[in-house]
Parts: structure tokens; C-alpha cells; sequence
């Protein structure tokens, strides 16, 4: 545990559907942690309230205000050089935010802000799978898909802070429409797990054949229900996998080609799928990989706990400052 006078931070995780967030030591230990709804909140106003009222009451668990150093911040769309949200499709609230300041006013401590998939990846290059690699590309796969892009060493921003949208590139033309940002046949369409519950109904709907899944109630529908049927041997649940690997080993050979990475950190609900998931996506991987690059680059499974990766990865930020 923490000695007496040990400088705690805290690390925030704004995700579409919740948000996550931890007191951490230096040593990557969370000391204490809790968790609110992100879209029950029409506002950011009220958001940053009840985040308050919550964290308050860790900030004084862990000794008071005069203890923390300082908050790290990782939100989807999070702009690093600003501090601003800037037109987050999976969040509640539109428009720019400029969401540092706000909770800076608020909690009177100095806050750093980055894209959430970034701050995973800072949290694997401290304490995770990627700790001692240069050169490493991390694929969050939750309720949207991030990555965070680390080449010699460094996290690739780009010149106004957006680098690393890989969720976003186009994977198939003209295909599944993103309703978040208007835009056809994007990763994140296929490969989150909105894209799975998605696929699993084109399946269900185009095909007569026999499945656990018509057992099950569409908001029902996820990644989990997916693996149930396919660890029964359900048909229908091994080809939503096989189709949601290939194009996710597409999108990974593009971005191998593009940066050569070392390896290939994978994090979020859909990698509790293991092998169902896993195989698929590296045998397309593969095969889209011209011979230079093929059977080079690891893919792993983050070795942070899921409910506290990107809050460490977030703390990490605090600690920079």
C-alpha cells in the first residue's frame, strides 16, 4: 500500500457506455476505484457533477486533495494538445467539449486529456504486454474501436492530435453504414462489439439454419452470446466469428504494412472470445501480408486487467505532467 506521504494520481476512463476511474500509486496499483453511467447524462455538466460527488469521496479514502498529483483523462475523440472532446460518435454529448478545463475548474488539479485508446496504450507500455517494446499498435475492442499507434518509442499524435483512428478506416466500400459518423464500411462497424450484435443479426435474418442465437433477445445479442453458441458448436456463432476475424485481420495486415510493428495488442469484451475470434483474425492477417512482413508480428491479449487498463493508462498521463 500507499506510504503516508506518497504522491497518488487519478486516471479517468470516459467510455460510451460507462466510465471507469481509480486513485493509482507509481507502481500501477489501483488503490481504489468506482464507476458511473456516461450516457445516462444528456449534458457534460451533469456528467462532471455526479463524477465529482463520486471521486470525492476516493480522493478523501485516499488521504485528501493535497495527495494527488494530478487527473489523466482518456475519452474517445480526446485531442492531447487541447484538452477538448471533439465530436465523439459514441458520446452523449456533440460538438467540441472542452473537457479538461471543465474538470480542472471543478476538481482545482491539474488534468491531461488524450484519446482513450492512446491511454491504454500507454497503460500496456508501462505496466502491460507492451512493457520494453518500441514499435507496437493497440487495438481496443469495445463499444467502438480505438488504437493507439507507439513507433520508436513514441506515441504517434499527429500534427493535431488524431492520429490513430484505425477504427475509422474504410475496410469494406460502400459497406455497413456507421450511423455515429455517417460513413460507409469502417472497422468499427464490423469489429466492435456494436459490429458483432450487428453481423449476428445480418446472419440470423439472411439464413434459415438452425441457432442458439434465435433463442436469444436482440438486446441480448453481444459478443458473449456469441461465444456461448459457438463453444456449443452453433454454426451460425462460428461464421459471425470467422466473418468479424477476416475483416478485422484485413485491417490489421494494412496496419502492419503500414508501421511494422512488433506486435499487436488486442484489449476489450470481443478477446473473451479467445480462439473463436483470435484464429480467424490472424489467419486473414496473415494472408493480406505481403512476404516481408508475414509471421513476424505477435498478436496478444492485453495483460492489464479490463476494468483497469485504461484507467492506468490514463493515470500514466498525470504522472508525465
Amino acid at each position: 500500500m500507499a506510504t503516508a506521504l506518497e504522491q497518488l494520481v487519478i486516471g479517468i476512463d470516459i467510455g460510451g457506455t460507462g466510465t471507469k476511474f481509480g486513485i493509482v500509486d507509481r507502481h500501477g496499483n489501483v488503490l481504489f476505484s468506482n464507476e458511473i453511467s456516461t450516457k445516462k447524462h444528456a449534458t457534460v455538466e451533469s456528467f462532471i457533477d455526479e463524477l465529482y460527488t463520486v471521486l470525492s469521496e476516493l480522493i478523501e479514502t485516499s488521504g485528501g486533495r493535497g495527495r494527488i498529483k494530478g487527473i489523466g483523462v482518456g475519452a474517445p475523440n480526446g485531442n492531447y494538445y487541447t484538452g477538448t472532446i471533439e465530436y465523439a460518435p459514441n458520446l452523449p454529448w456533440k460538438g467540441i467539449i472542452p473537457l479538461a478545463d471543465m474538470l480542472q475548474a471543478k476538481f482545482q488539479l491539474p488534468v491531461t486529456l488524450t484519446n482513450d485508446a492512446n491511454a491504454a496504450a500507454i497503460g500496456e507500455m508501462m505496466y502491460g504486454a507492451a512493457k520494453g517494446m518500441k514499435d507496437f499498435i493497440m487495438i481496443t475492442l469495445g463499444t467502438g474501436v480505438g488504437s493507439g499507434i507507439v513507433a520508436n518509442g513514441q506515441l504517434i499524435y499527429g500534427h493535431d492530435g488524431f492520429a490513430g483512428e484505425l477504427g475509422h478506416t474504410i475496410v469494406i466500400p460502400d459497406g455497413r453504414l456507421h450511423k455515429g459518423t455517417g460513413k460507409r464500411g469502417p472497422l468499427e462497424a464490423y469489429a466492435s462489439a456494436t459490429g458483432v450484435c450487428l453481423t449476428a443479426m445480418e446472419f440470423l435474418e439472411k439464413s434459415t439454419e438452425k441457432s442458439l442465437l434465435r433463442d436469444v433477445s436482440k438486446d441480448q445479442l453481444d459478443s458473449k452470446a456469441v461465444y456461448e453458441a459457438a463453444t456449443q458448436g452453433d454454426k451460425i456463432a462460428l461464421d459471425i466469428f470467422e466473418f468479424t476475424g477476416k475483416i478485422l485481420g484485413l485491417a490489421l495486415a494494412n496496419a502492419i504494412m503500414f508501421s511494422s510493428p512488433e506486435a499487436i495488442i488486442l484489449f476489450g469484451g470481443l478477446t473473451k472470445a479467445g480462439d473463436y475470434i483470435l484464429k480467424p483474425t490472424k489467419d486473414h492477417m496473415e494472408a493480406n501480408l505481403i512476404q516481408v512482413f508475414q509471421n513476424k508480428v505477435k498478436i496478444l491479449i492485453s495483460h492489464l486487467k479490463e476494468s483497469d487498463a485504461a484507467i492506468l493508462g490514463a493515470s500514466a498521463l498525470a504522472w508525465e505532467k
